[in-house]
């Protein structure tokens, strides 16, 4: 880390770092836009790949790539079918108001145009700008499709754009990337790695001192501007790290012990003697594991009225940046992420993926399902010390898959993590039996690191990456029939079969009443009025085939009361239990009341 510089040097790294969310557009970005179209000059932009990259929050999907993601986007302007917008190449053109065939027909002029890439927005009509539908737009529809297949044999790439994002604010915002690489002569756009220095600068702000970051180890991360330093954090910055001799008094004093104990704020009183002007620290905790601490020393004027309690909630701000910068990939790598999610939701292209990942689209390719308890059902519990907890098990899981296999990829879903195993080769009784092995071994590596019971769901292989979401599916579909058994932690669809049909038989079921049997209706309503065990009696004993001993041993009655409870629910409800169908029918409904869903 380098010494503390001028401000316009640190000034010039948070520029660098900054990500414009869709809410807050550039007013200067559109105005050098303007410039840009009307100059003759060249105008070097930014690869798409750092685009998305930059946009951060994948507010993008790819539906087609036909020439890659390291195409070069140098303009980005929205096109109205009545304007006589002038397309140039390197443009990406945002289309608004145009469906159906129209949006082809444009879709190809802009194309033959030479244009980068077009961007129409997916769920809804792409001229209304209503509230978002609930979730991400699903490529592949009906309005969709016939667009990615014209992009697609025209040549250019075809970006759909989340419903609820406005356009000029998407353009504003696509601008200033661009710009911002014009700026920075080539710069990656997409890094981020000053996060922290830019929430130093902000406490140094609110407390009015100047702020250093460290880690546990007392390793600096960042530290705010200034000029004001004392022989502690000067050399503290320099050295990238507290003096040995500073951090033993520190450590005598306690401070240390407080530091890691809780949120406590610690003051430590000035000691001219020792080159130390007041302070103050707070640590940083995920749940009770010790992340670092935030220090604020105090310069030639006092300390904020309320920098305490500032400091108090920097840190808790704090611990979840430095858990994502401590387990941050590369920028690459997040892209390659992203755009997994995107295919495992069918809403990119595959070809897109297997340009970034280097993977061959055509090879064989499955899904494997994680669920880690209590993340897929949004258990309360600390914020930091849930997402340490999640970001380690993502680890764990990329780390052995990548030992299986050099190519695969892994993200994260609705709170479950899925592994993407493409490249296969059908071995001897197929790539599931290893695939199998190398889950089980995740399994039992994630309850001895984390404590936590993980289940593992095999999707079937496929022949083609884009079938992956199939494979995703059916991976899901065996996660959840593996709920109700604690002894399975493995599974593929041949294992659960059965209880994947039948879960899904009665889901069927539920969401239509005309498949409903009033009779059995009518047995439930009495049992929950009258508080009897007419229903679980019944339940057992079609379970069990009609062994009233057996049944009865299960419930751990008489045999004797297991038959008049049968003869009753029969009485009450009108069934005749002598007629197989019945008997199925009855079985299946009683089946769907006992699984259904607590409300």
């Amino acid at each position: 880390m380098k010494p503390e510089g001028p401000a316009t040097s640190q000034r010039h790294r948070t520029r660098t770092n900054v990500r414009r969310p869709p809410t807050e557009p550039s007013v200067t970005s559109s105005i050098t836009a303007g410039q840009d179209r009307d100059s003759d000059a060249p105008r070097p932009g930014v690869p798409l790949r750092g685009l998305l990259l930059a946009l951060g929050d994948p507010i993008v999907d790819v539906a087609a790539a036909p020439a890659g993601l390291d195409v070069q986007v140098d303009n980005v302007l929205i096109m109205d079918p009545e304007d006589r917008t002038e397309v140039r190449a390197g443009d990406l053109v945002l289309l608004i108001g145009a469906r159906g065939g129209s949006a082809r027909r444009l879709v190809r002029s802009i194309a033959e145009r030479g244009a980068t890439a077009v961007a129409v927005k997916g769920g809804l009509p792409h001229d209304r700008e209503e509230a978002p539908a609930r979730g991400r737009p699903r490529i592949g529809g009906d309005d969709l499709a016939p667009l990615r297949a014209e992009a697609q044999e025209a040549g250019i790439t075809l970006l759909v754009v989340r419903p609820e994002v406005r356009w000029d604010r998407f353009q504003a915002v696509c601008q200033g990337i661009v710009d911002d690489a014009r700026l920075l002569d080539g710069g990656d756009v997409g890094e981020a790695d000053g996060d922290l220095f830019s929430m130093a600068q902000t406490i140094a702000q609110l407390t009015g001192g100047l702020v250093s970051i460290e880690d546990s180890a007392s390793r600096v991360l960042a530290y705010s501007s200034g000029a004001e330093v004392d022989e502690l954090r000067r050399l503290s910055v320099l050295g990238r790290r507290g003096p040995e001799s500073y951090l033993a008094l520190l450590r005598e004093w306690g401070v240390f012990a407080t530091l890691r104990a809780g949120e406590e704020v610690v003051r430590i009183d000035e000691h001219p003697d020792l080159g130390i002007r007041r302070r103050l620290a707070v640590g940083i905790h995920a749940g009770d594991r010790p992340l670092g601490a935030i220090w604020v020393q105090e310069g030639s004027r006092p300390l904020a009225e309320h920098a305490e309690e500032a400091l108090l909630g920097a840190a808790r701000t704090t611990a979840l940046q430095m858990i994502r910068q401590r387990t941050r990939a590369s920028a690459g790598l997040r892209l390659r992420e992203d755009l997994l999610s995107s295919l495992l939701e069918g809403r990119i292209d595959a070809a897109a993926l297997a340009d970034t990942v280097e993977v061959r689209s055509d090879r064989a390719a499955l899904v494997v399902a994680f669920a880690l308890d209590g993340e897929e059902g949004g258990e309360r519990a600390d914020r930091p010390e849930r997402e340490l907890r999640r970001r380690r098990f993502i680890d764990l899981v990329s780390v052995h898959t990548a030992a299986y296999r050099r190519s695969s990829l892994v993200t994260e879903l609705n709170g479950r993590v899925y592994v993407l195993l493409p490249d296969l080769v059908h071995d001897q009784g197929g790539p599931e039996r290893s695939v199998v092995t190398l889950s089980g071994k995740i399994v039992e590596a994630a309850r001895g690191a984390l404590g936590s019971r993980v289940r593992a769901a095999i999707g079937s292989p496929v022949g083609r990456l884009a079938d992956v979401p199939e494979s995703r599916q059916e991976a899901d579909r065996v996660l959840e029939a593996m709920r109700g058994d604690a002894d399975r932690e493995v599974a593929t669809i041949d294992d659960v079969r059965s209880r994947v049909l039948i879960r899904e038989t009665l889901a069927r079921l539920r969401e239509d009443p005309s498949l409903r049997d009033p009779r059995v209706d009518r047995l439930v309503e009495y049992d929950r009025g009258g508080g009897s065990e007419l229903v679980r009696s019944l339940s057992a004993y079609l379970e069990e085939f009609g062994d009233a001993r057996a049944a009865a041993d299960r419930l751990h009655i008489h045999p004797n009361t297991l038959r008049y409870r049968v003869r009753r629910a029969a009485e009450i409800s009108g069934i005749d239990l002598s007629a197989p169908g019945e008997r199925l029918f009855t079985q299946l409904q009683l089946m769907m009341e006992r699984d259904r869903p607590a409300k």
